[in-house]
């Protein structure tokens, strides 16, 4: 993983939360981790890593603080810890 995907890995753990995520970013650091990413119907995009799915609204600038934390969960609950497995 690249030092620009880390950056993007620890900022949506970071706290305070970030409000300025590139969702292309996310997109791109989700398939470095070995996951893919599936656009959905409605303005939607699904993540899936390590056998865990999750779908998301899909905004064109930025995501909200409350995606960005639930991004962060499913990240997490995927079983990636980025302190310990990509730290920067």
């Amino acid at each position: 993983m690249n030092h620009k995907h880390r950056k993007v890995l620890h900022s949506l753990f970071a706290h305070p939360v970030s409000a300025n995520i590139a969702p292309q970013a996310v997109e791109s650091v989700i398939q470095e981790l070995g996951g893919t990413v599936e656009q959905r119907h409605g303005g939607r995009i699904g993540f899936r890593l390590n056998d865990h799915f999750a779908e998301f609204h899909h905004p064109h600038h930025t995501l909200d603080p409350d995606d960005v934390r639930r991004i962060a969960k499913f990240i997490q609950d995927a079983g990636v810890d980025p302190e310990s497995d990509f730290p920067l």
